[in-house]
């Protein structure tokens, strides 16, 4: 593989610039996570710059990868804390971890085969498949103006419409119609047109903003750890991990230069394990490599890890500034539920497209088993309870889809 000049002699103006570019691609996905699921913006912001420098730490700066926060947990935070409270979550969202650092143990010692032989594609696809459809509801509903579990209006039914109308098409003609760098921003590009619109429709309270200070140290958040809450969370990282293993791949693509073998895959694995766990220890959200990036990446062709550096660190200083965390928490929710609607969405149609690109083929009575167990339970909110140890929604999926393809035979 020819490999492309990374370390540019740019001049740190220009670096900062590029990372400043980087952090705005990610910005929109990176805070979606956090308002969706209640957790503090500011914290995502932190745990994403922390997290990226950690990963750089242990990679050795040589990947050009931003970490931000990772869609795949959104539905099991929103039940945890539920079922557990904010602060359990969090500490099984800290355990997460572990499953990185088990995969870099294992890729180390048997290479990254091993990953793809006990998840291959039609175990991955449809668990994806239910990361996004099993939030459907919350979605139409947040886009209905109200609570995620419909219960409470929050915004008059036809105002709540004409905002998640406007933010959901604004994110359609981003994604389908822009061209160059604004292609990169269609989260952003709906979220500013929804909230502009509901800054005019009375939605937002601009007085909480005006009373904001300039300058706040986030609310951190202890967490504490139950085991209950922490054996529903762990089996929702084994998509994000998988993922991982594709962004490493493709940003070696982009850049020509094998990541899996320097710095090696269990390096980047347990860097991204690392970011995770810091993540959930201060509060925020699990954070993920970012396809945003690495089509910004793409787009751009500027390959030198130093503008990782200078985005995590404007991430950073963007975390302490108090008005921009009150900006975020006054999003009507009319604007989340329209950009939901085609995000959760999106993330199905990676999972069908997960089956399809390895040709899982439904004729098989094998693979047609697994994909049809794994969405029903999914989808019909299957759960199963053992002596007040419940399992179910994506976890339940994991252990399902996993379980089915070590058990059923093979055709010969």
């Amino acid at each position: 593989m020819r490999e492309l000049p990374i370390e540019g002699a740019d001049p740190l103006w220009r670096q900062a610039i590029a990372g400043a570019q980087i952090l705005f691609v990610a910005f929109g996905a990176l805070v979606l996570v956090p308002l969706l699921t209640g957790l503090n913006p500011s914290l995502a912001l932190l745990g994403a710059g922390v997290g990226t420098l950690l990963f750089q730490a242990v990679t050795g700066r040589q990947v050009p990868i931003f970490l931000g926060s990772s869609f795949a947990f959104i539905a099991p935070i929103i039940y945890a804390t539920q079922t557990w409270g904010v602060s359990a979550t969090l500490g099984a969202l800290a355990c997460v971890s572990l499953v990185y650092f088990v995969f870099a143990g294992l890729v180390r010692t048997h290479g990254a085969e091993i990953v793809h032989r006990f998840m291959p594609p039609v175990v991955i696809g449809p668990i994806i498949m239910i990361i996004g459809l099993s939030l459907a509801a919350v979605a139409v509903n947040m886009a209905m103006g109200k609570t995620g579990d419909g219960k409470v209006e929050l915004v008059p039914y036809g105002t709540a419409m004409l905002v998640a109308a406007a933010s959901l098409l604004t994110t359609i003609a981003v994604s389908v119609f822009a061209r160059g760098f604004l292609r990169l921003v269609p989260i952003l590009a709906g979220v500013l047109v929804g909230y502009v619109l509901g800054v005019m429709l009375g939605l937002v309270d601009l007085g909480k903003i005006a009373d904001a200070p300039w300058f706040a140290v986030p609310a951190f958040v202890t967490p504490s750890f139950e085991w209950a809450a922490i054996l529903f969370m762990l089996p929702v990282a084994l998509a994000p991990a998988i993922e991982h293993v594709g962004d490493v791949v493709a940003i070696g693509g982009i850049t020509g230069k094998d990541y899996t073998e320097k710095p090696g895959l269990h390096r980047t694995l347990a860097g991204d394990g690392l970011a995770v766990l810091f993540a959930g220890l201060i509060g925020g959200p699990p954070v993920t490599t970012y396809s945003e990036v690495t089509g910004a990446v793409t787009l751009t062709r500027n390959f030198n890890p130093a503008v990782m550096t200078w985005a995590a660190v404007f991430a950073i200083v963007m975390a302490f500034f108090g008005k921009f965390n009150a900006i975020l928490q006054s999003v009507p929710v009319p604007v989340m539920g329209g950009i939901m609607m085609l995000l959760f969405g999106s993330v199905a149609s990676i999972g069908l497209k997960t089956l399809i690109a390895a040709r899982v083929s439904m004729d098989e009575p094998r693979n047609l088993v697994i994909v049809s167990t794994v969405l029903v339970c999914g989808i019909g909110g299957l759960a199963v309870n053992l002596d007040g140890f419940s399992l179910q929604g994506v976890s339940l999926c994991g252990v399902a889809a996993i379980g089915l393809h070590l058990l059923l035979p093979r055709r010969a």
